[in-house]
């Protein structure tokens, strides 16, 4: 609407009457949908975003593509950070809002262009991963787990996308990988053509004499220099490397990036501190996924200490809804001290899947009595980390709101 574009509501195949020159055709619309059958049987135009994005934006780009199970959407927008602190003016597309930038996506003045490369699928006609539209450059591959089982069977239909991926990017181009995946090495295995630094290793890009907030880079044995920010976990300083390294490809100088690094101001919603009411604190986190979850979990223990943690989960994606990692789902909670589960809508059974970590774990289908609960066990110097991949119903301000509420409430009392 800022931009002056109407919104139209629904899916009626009325809107045929708008006469579009073309369609785009997001993932999520299915055959069966009103409008998509009415486009069909009109012979209109249509295409995906991905393919549309490839042939008008990215064509005339020098394209850096960030692909991964976890992780794209930091590692895109502190790379997009890098190349903007250093002059270059990138576009972007990112699945996230950088807080550095205030939006997900521009169109830039540079010749660079980064954007996150999603393994899942195109479209209902195009079921090929959106990664294989984008032709990189540079192209970075953090990590590789399962995940999407709505539509992967298993690992190794992943690795396959994955290995299409890498035979788009030209012998001129330039792959940055992470070392230490055993998936990635195998992706590799099956073909690359293009020059590899690797990172999380002491042959390539490495990290040493990390903590809580600052750690030294290494390339290849040698410092470049000492990151200072206040983004927590490993995961982060991996997504660092990955970032510096992919910047360094074009032309941006490491001993720079790392100083660029210093501004970085995170993305919203990935550990994100919503708010404090009564001394309690309120995050607010994407993770969804059983590694995700763990090395957030893990991060904000690194930072609180000894303060208890609450975690609050709602398993929304459609892998954790299918019940696939609910075998995982309590291991990757055991940094909690208290675990609340909205466990509406599952196609399993959460008090079981959770019954490991005994009496620390409560599972609600109604997210009013889940909220209830949270409240009434929450306590000053508390830290309430809610992980979810949607708005889980406005809960981070609803919290806050309650305990400012009994806050004043007891002021005056």
């Amino acid at each position: 609407m800022a931009q002056g574009i109407a919104l139209a509501e629904g899916y009626g195949a009325d809107q045929l009457a708008l006469k579009p020159d073309l369609w785009l055709i997001g993932n999520v619309i299915s055959r069966g949908n009103p409008l998509i059958e009415a486009i069909l049987d009109s012979g209109d135009r249509y295409v995906s975003g991905p393919q549309w994005l490839a042939e008008n934006i990215l064509v005339s780009r020098s394209v850096l593509a960030v692909a991964g199970t976890h992780g794209k959407t930091t590692t895109s927008s502190m790379l997009a950070w890098l190349l903007e602190d250093a002059g270059l003016e990138p576009g972007f597309l990112i699945g996230g809002v950088p807080e550095n930038f205030g939006m997900s996506a521009r169109l830039g003045r540079g010749r660079q262009f980064v954007i996150e490369a999603d393994e899942y699928d195109t479209a209902f006609f195009d079921k090929r991963s959106k990664m294989i539209h984008y032709r990189p450059k540079v192209a970075v591959l953090n990590n590789l787990e399962f995940d999407h089982a709505d539509i992967f069977a298993d690992l190794s239909m992943i690795e396959t996308q994955f290995h299409h991926f890498v035979r788009t990017v030209p012998r001129s181009g330039r792959l940055v990988v992470n070392a230490s995946d055993p998936a990635l090495a195998r992706v590799l295995a099956r073909g690359s053509w293009s020059s590899v630094d690797y990172f999380d290793t002491t042959g390539g890009w490495s990290v040493v004499d990390a903590d809580e907030s600052s750690f030294d880079v290494l390339c290849e044995g040698t410092r470049v220099g000492r990151v200072c920010w206040e983004l927590l976990g490993d995961h982060n300083r991996m997504n660092a490397l990955a970032a510096i390294a992919a910047a360094q490809a074009v032309g941006v100088d490491p001993g720079r990036a790392v100083g660029s690094l210093a501004r970085f101001r995170g993305v919203k919603r990935r550990l994100e501190l919503r708010g404090t009411a009564r001394g309690i604190a309120v995050w607010d986190d994407f993770a969804h996924h059983p590694t995700a979850i763990a090395a957030t979990l893990a991060a904000l223990r690194n930072k609180v200490g000894d303060a208890r943690i609450l975690a609050v989960l709602e398993p929304r994606s459609n892998t954790m809804k299918l019940g696939v990692m609910k075998e995982r789902l309590a291991h990757s909670l055991e940094g909690a001290d208290r675990v609340f589960c909205y466990a509406a809508n599952l196609g399993w059974d959460a008090p079981a899947a959770l019954a490991p970590l005994g009496a620390r774990a409560n599972c609600e289908v109604d997210l009013e009595r889940l909220i209830v609960g949270i409240v009434a066990e929450v306590r000053p110097g508390d830290q309430v980390l809610v992980m979810s991949n949607g708005g889980f119903g406005g809960i981070h301000e609803r919290l806050l709101a309650i305990l400012n509420e009994r806050a004043r409430m007891n002021s005056e009392a």
